[in-house]
This record gives C-alpha cells, sequence and structure tokens, in this order.
C-alpha cells in the first residue's frame, strides 16, 4: 500500500537500476548525511559520523524486514488490512521521529535533514519542514518513471505519508512525551 517517500524513491531506484533496496538506503542517507552538513554551514564530523552510523542500521533492518513481511504474507493481506498496516505503522514512525527528534542524540540522516529545516530555515513549523524536505524523493520517483514508465510502492500510505507526517510529528511532539523539549544544538542555531 505504499511507504513513505524516501523509502518509495529508494524502492523506485533499486526496480530501475536493480541495486538492492538496502544499498540504495545507505547510499540516500549518506547523501543526505552530506547535505546535512553544508545545511548547517560548518563541518559537524560527530554529526555525521553518528548519521552514518545509523544509516548502516538501518538500510540494514528495512532490507531485512521488506524480505520478512513478504515472506509472512503481508502483501497478501487484504486491501483494507494492508492500508491500515501501513497507515499505522507511518503514523508510529512519525511518533519515533517527534522522540527522537526532540532527544536529538542520534538520527536518521534525513530525520536530522528536516530537523534542520525546522529550526534554521521555517521558523519551527514540522510541516513546512517536512514538505520540503519530500521533494527530492518525489523528483527522483518521477524521473525513474519517465524511464521506465512505472512507480512501485507508492500508493495510500505514501500519499498519507506526504501529506500527514509534519502534522503527525507536531501532534506528536505535543501529546506524546510533551515535556521533552527539542534539544536543538544551539550551537548551530547561532551560527547562522
Amino acid at each position: 500500500m505504499g511507504s513513505g517517500v524516501w523509502t518509495a524513491s529508494a524502492v523506485n531506484i533499486s526496480g530501475w537500476v536493480g541495486w538492492p533496496l538496502g544499498t540504495l538506503l545507505f547510499i540516500i542517507g549518506t547523501i543526505n548525511a552530506i547535505t546535512n552538513q553544508f545545511l548547517i554551514r560548518r563541518l559537524d564530523i560527530i554529526r555525521f559520523v553518528g548519521e552514518m552510523c545509523f544509516i548502516v542500521f538501518f538500510s540494514t533492518i528495512v532490507q531485512f524486514f521488506t524480505r520478512w513481511f513478504a515472506a509472512i504474507g503481508i502483501g497478501d493481506l487484504p486491501v483494507v488490512v494492508r492500508t491500515f498496516v501501513s497507515a499505522l505503522g507511518i503514523f508510529l514512525f512519525c511518533i519515533g521521529i517527534s522522540l527522537y527528534q526532540r532527544a536529538n542524540i542520534v538520527m536518521h540522516p534525513n530525520d536530522d535533514t528536516t530537523n534542520i529545516l525546522r529550526f534554521l530555515y521555517v521558523h519551527g513549523n514540522a510541516t513546512a519542514s517536512q514538505l520540503i524536505d519530500f521533494m527530492p524523493p518525489i523528483i527522483a520517483i518521477a524521473i525513474v518513471f519517465f524511464n521506465t514508465g512505472q512507480i512501485d510502492s507508492v500508493n495510500i500510505a505514501t500519499l498519507f505519508s506526504i501529506l500527514g507526517n509534519g502534522f503527525m510529528i507536531a501532534w506528536s511532539d505535543e501529546h506524546i512525551w510533551p515535556t521533552l523539549k527539542h534539544n536543538f544544538r544551539s550551537n548551530i542555531v547561532e551560527d547562522s
């Protein structure tokens, strides 16, 4: 029923070039981590290394669960059930993003990108930062479509993610452990 837009773009690129999904998620994460260094306008080695460690584990885990969900027949469930499971998964990862963006210890590079955009470029607006961050994967999906004539892993859940991630993260900021405040590194804010 689709996936988050960044993962959907990796699935589409994987289908086009024939590389494993985990490899593409690692490459995309690396590009995000490098981009973040430019967005914060200075070299932050600790942030970069943390993001790279995160992406190694993330890309491996996503590859594992993609195979496992296929093996246990998630894709064969009725459409309504798959839609619910996908939407629930997106809602839960938005809660997770809210929590670990506020803690700001180590993040997936892409989630750090939205955090950087949110606090350095769009005045704290979670929805605006998510929508800006979604532009590169949407462009990648379009490029793949124009070259292959097909789109994979984009469906109702992807639309739900594009339209709802920012709202769900902002909602989680207020309602899920509301005493946990954003720990966005102040030294970066002062540099901007």
